[in-house]
């Protein structure tokens, strides 16, 4: 569904991607993850098209994104930190939202807008959210579309158990659809029980790609920071 084909970015003398090659599947729920400066933001903003890369091309469909713009609107992107006009209320900005997207009330997903409790709020103006109602508004963004593919970065960051919870929930029923889930995270115990394979990533290379199965088999791990763990000291 989404492949990258040995990409390469950098920024001056920064090699943010050396030569990455990906390949991402419907159905799978891919945790995206390595240490801060690795490459995991600059890796999800090439396959959303906010980065171009300097050489290797990236495919959605089968189909060259390099151009393109049709095929962000089958994404559903929630950023780690989401920014929007603070003057605008929440029910002014999931309207615009709407209006861009071009879909006022057909094949809504509003089960988040729901369960956070969302419709209360929607007089709140965006700059007296705290944080983690900002990061409930952008979840329930990305998830509003019913996309196709679902890009989450660090998603639960900022949430209280229970919402976070919600998420995970969420997350879990539209990995059993068939959709194809890419998600990032530092809290590696979070991703245990949602991914089904794992990109790790570490000064823009690609360390190893593997199944949550194979990587559990090779290292004897259940946990996946364990799993981790095992395999960077094995690497060194």
């Amino acid at each position: 569904m989404i492949i990258a084909n040995n990409i390469n970015k950098q920024f001056g003398k920064l090699k943010a991607l050396n030569n990455v090659s990906v390949t991402c599947n419907r159905g799978e729920c891919i945790g995206l993850i390595g240490p801060n400066g690795c490459g995991k933001t600059t890796l999800i903003k090439s396959i959303l098209g906010m980065v171009v890369c300097n050489s290797g091309f990236i495919t959605f469909n089968g189909k060259n994104i390099l151009h393109q713009w049709q095929y962000r609107s089958a994404i559903g992107y929630m950023p780690q930190t989401g920014r929007y006009p603070e003057s605008m209320t929440i029910g002014q900005v999931l309207e615009m939202m709407k209006d861009i997207r071009q879909k006022k009330d057909t094949h809504l997903d509003e089960e988040l807008v729901n369960k956070f409790e969302l419709k209360g709020l929607l007089d709140k103006r965006m700059r007296t959210l705290s944080g983690g109602t900002m990061q409930k508004v952008s979840a329930a963004l990305a998830f509003l579309f019913n996309p196709d593919v679902l890009i989450l970065d660090e998603p639960t960051a900022g949430l209280d158990p229970v919402s976070a919870e919600i998420l995970k929930e969420k997350i879990i029923a539209e990995k059993a659809k068939g959709k194809l889930i890419l998600i990032t995270s530092h809290i590696l115990s979070e991703l245990d029980e949602l991914v089904t394979q794992v990109i790790y990533m570490q000064d823009g290379q690609l360390i190893f790609h593997k199944s949550i199965d194979d990587l559990r088999a090779d290292t004897g791990q259940e946990k996946l920071s364990k799993a981790i763990a095992s395999v960077m000291l094995n690497n060194r």
